[in-house]
């Protein structure tokens, strides 16, 4: 049997168990936190005294921070990119009947919010350029982005796992940043959001574990495969207006790991969890390859720490057009 069907195979068989998932995992609409509910009521008397209570506190978060909160944003925000991809993958098909399909939408319904709750704080804030933040948005989702999976479902579940625990690692420590400075509704808000991230990380995660179970060579050696050409943040063709995708995304990542939001260590401590949850020391009934793919990844947590040390990050802030030096 070949790879392919092999691969829809498994995937039909966890199908099964999809509706369990996603009542494991997700929470229905009339129970879930809504945007609404961390924003300004326009309906209520007070809505203008709210906003400027937002746009005063607002004042008191650096350049470096607001830069951080755009760019999670830009990223949640091109969801249709995501959702397009992942409905593409083997196994899922937009027939209305499959499983897979439904944990997509489902998912997706989730993800929606976050883009659309820090949208409008960034609206309300007067602190960003939400022109040139449109513009970028609209060119994340219009350029796509290659992360190197191709239609396959284990690389794809080994990088949502990787992913959603990256932006819980990103909305959290911005959560953090924002109680200290003393915005506790923006602290609450990224706090929530990264409280979901965790959630669909635990799904996605348990989705390779069960492939392991029952295909266990194969799901290490596309475990192997996404590590060694490294998981690509889905920002990493971030590009501004009038630009072609440059060095964007790296000055976002500089100034991420500057302000301790996600650092190169955050990556290794992910992998290394990821090790750990899946127990990769333990799985049996690998194949000669897989088994060197099993001992490659157990190795490459202490190879990246010693490359990771080597890393400087620049002090010098990069003037992104969404955040203008007039609005510091």
């Amino acid at each position: 049997m070949s790879l392919k069907n092999v691969r829809l195979e498994v995937m039909s068989f966890l199908e099964k168990d999809i509706d369990s998932l996603i009542e494991k995992y997700l929470i229905p609409v009339e129970k879930i936190w809504q945007p609404s509910d961390f924003l300004p009521n326009s309906e209520g008397p007070n809505f203008f005294e709210e906003v400027k209570e937002i746009r005063e506190l607002s004042k008191e978060l650096p350049y470096d921070f607001w830069v951080v909160l755009v760019g999670d944003m830009i990223t949640e925000e091109a969801l249709p990119t995501y959702e397009s991809w992942l409905m593409d993958i083997e196994g899922v098909e937009q027939d209305g009947k499959n499983g897979w399909a439904k944990w997509i939408r489902h998912w997706t319904g989730e993800e929606n919010r976050h883009g659309d709750v820090l949208n409008k704080y960034l609206y309300l804030s007067g602190r960003v350029n939400m022109r040139e933040i449109e513009q970028t948005t609209q060119h994340l989702i219009a350029d796509g982005f290659d992360i190197g999976t191709a239609r396959d479902p284990y690389k794809n579940f080994v990088y949502t796992s990787f992913q959603e625990l990256a932006t819980y690692v990103s909305h959290n420590r911005v959560a953090k940043l924002a109680k200290e400075k003393g915005n506790k509704q923006l602290s609450r808000m990224c706090k929530i959001i990264s409280g979901d991230e965790m959630r669909h990380h635990h799904a996605y995660s348990e989705f390779v574990e069960r492939i392991f179970k029952v295909d266990p060579s194969q799901m290490m050696l596309a475990f192997q495969y996404m590590m060694k050409q490294k998981i690509t943040m889905p920002a990493h063709f971030l590009r501004e207006s009038g630009g072609k995708v440059s060095t964007v995304f790296d000055e976002f990542s500089n100034t991420a790991q500057r302000i301790g939001v996600y650092t190169s260590m955050d990556y290794i401590e992910i992998l290394q969890k990821l090790i750990k949850r899946w127990e990769i020391d333990k799985i049996t009934d690998l194949n000669d390859e897989a088994e060197k793919a099993r001992d490659y990844l157990m190795k490459l947590p202490s190879r990246m720490l010693r490359l990771a040390d080597r890393i400087k990050i620049p002090e010098n802030s990069y003037q992104f057009k969404w955040v203008e030096p007039a609005k510091l």
